[in-house]
């Protein structure tokens, strides 16, 4: 045996005591780490690229030497002054369940493999479900994120509006199928587009119908649109429940039951951080009828706060959902029972983590009382910042603060638009210098826009306070700068 073979079977608690050290340092310093990267590319590839060394070295010192080169391209999003994007952190709960899901290496594709990975997805399925308000009956799938998500819910919903004319798009592709129609918002999200692509379907082919001032579907505008399309022809419609920069919510009850009236069509809802609204009382009208849609995607790293990677989609046509998914029989892959989930047949891996143990820990640590209090203490800290922020003078919030959204413009005198655009761009990037907060911009509606996303567990009201604070400590250095 050799040296190499000898250390590679040492016990491994050693080296997984010193790797909950370094993870505990970094977490614990999370409140007080400046929010920004502090190495640049260069000084990140010289730290971790080179040649792959001929000897092996001690498990211990390379965790040791990755947790140090690595620290400096480590961006903070797990703590509570992250705005970035929507990305959420992690509960302490369900960081611990990710851990032992590594250790335990489950493949979670199939029951055989890993029945346990496979009845908390049961589980975990029914209490998402539930806390939806999604139809009992819905099949699951555990994927990524909401790209995949939605990638899922639409292959499930090719199926099933090519099935309504007779196409078995699964046996028999898309060649000589009958084309399939697809209405979208001019504000569908990017992944949602992707997934059109990744499908066959197209992402330039789809009916774009044009939104409101807040990113809202117009109902009137979706009514004309679908009397532009064939009566029979197959149709998907994808709804979006929570525009990426304003949060607002297209007119889910109108469209889905509009759609309805047509046979042979589906209702898709990207819902990566707005399907959350559903869960407390105060936001839950946003998202009212989204349970008569045909499917649903959503992600539980943003709201839910674990770890990556956490995407959830629900589809209320099982038989589709699992037509679309299945793979075809290989004589050395065991056949599940009927009482047995074979998670393969629900998402497009085979081969995949246990992502159901962090969201179970998450939940469990939560409960349902926990969650609600997490989506509503969000919201109340985007409101909050709204409100600081629009005290200032010069200051515009560009959105309806409805969710966990906030939209912000810094204006100048005299109405000078490309005057206020660099202004804003300014204070993107001084409030990114200085490191107390992270948040980025956007183009919104044809202007430059400050986007704030409050997504993490752990951001409170006195978060809330800094971030109002940092803002505007970083207005005054870029009215300065730009003077």
């Amino acid at each position: 045996m050799t040296d190499e073979t000898h250390v590679n079977r040492e016990d491994p608690a050693p080296l997984l005591r010193r790797t909950a050290e370094l993870a505990g340092e970094f977490l614990r310093s999370l409140p007080e780490r400046p929010v920004r990267v502090e190495g640049d590319v260069a000084e990140l590839r010289a730290a971790l690229c080179g040649p792959l060394p001929e000897k092996g070295e001690h498990p211990i010192s390379v965790i040791e030497t990755l947790a140090r080169d690595a620290g400096p391209g480590i961006m903070p999003t797990a703590g509570p002054l992250y705005f970035g994007f929507v990305i959420g952190g992690s509960l302490p709960a369900a960081v611990a369940a990710d851990w032992l899901t590594s250790a335990w290496d489950q493949n979670a594709g199939l029951y055989a493999a890993g029945p346990a990975a496979s009845v908390v997805e049961e589980a975990v399925g029914a209490w998402l479900i539930d806390l939806f308000g999604l139809p009992q009956s819905s099949s699951y799938g555990l994927v990524t994120g909401c790209q995949m998500a939605n990638f899922t819910c639409l292959a499930a919903a090719r199926h099933a509006v090519l099935a309504a004319a007779g196409w078995n798009v699964e046996s028999d592709g898309l060649f000589g199928a009958p084309p399939i129609d697809v209405i979208v918002g001019a504000e569908a999200h990017p992944t949602l587009l992707a997934a059109l692509q990744y499908l066959g379907l197209g992402r330039d082919r789809v009916h774009v119908v044009p939104t409101d001032l807040q990113g809202r579907m117009r109902g009137d505008a979706f009514a004309a649109t679908l009397e532009g399309i064939s009566a029979g022809a197959p149709l998907i419609v994808c709804l979006q429940a929570g525009n990426a920069d304003s949060g607002a919510f297209d007119p889910l009850a109108e469209v889905i039951d509009r759609t309805h009236e047509r046979p042979g069509s589906w209702v898709h809802v990207d819902g990566a951080f707005g399907l959350w609204a559903r869960v407390s009382p105060q936001t839950a009208s946003l998202v009212e009828g989204v349970e008569r849609a045909d499917s649903w995607a959503s992600d539980a790293h943003k709201w839910l706060n674990v770890p990556y990677d956490s995407g959830l989609a629900f589809v209320g046509q099982p038989v589709a959902h699992a037509e679309a998914l299945s793979l075809p029989h290989a004589p050395y892959l065991p056949n599940a029972t009927v009482a047995q989930r074979d998670q393969s047949r629900w998402v497009p891996e085979l081969s995949r983590r246990a992502r159901g143990f962090a969201i179970y820990a998450a939940l469990r640590s939560l409960g349902r009382d926990g969650v609600r209090a997490m989506i509503e203490r969000g919201c109340a800290v985007a409101r909050r910042i709204a409100a600081g922020l629009a005290a200032a003078p010069d200051v515009e919030i560009l959105n309806d603060v409805v969710l966990n959204q906030v939209l912000v413009r810094f204006t100048v005198p005299g109405g000078d638009g490309a005057a206020a655009d660099a202004l804003t761009s300014a204070v993107v990037r001084e409030v990114q210098e200085e490191g107390t907060i992270w948040l980025g911009g956007t183009r919104w509606h044809d202007v430059g826009a400050i986007r704030i996303s409050v997504s993490n567990w752990a951001t409170g009201q006195p978060e809330a306070e800094l971030a109002v604070d940092a803002i505007l400590r970083a207005a005054e250095r870029a009215r300065a700068w730009l003077s």
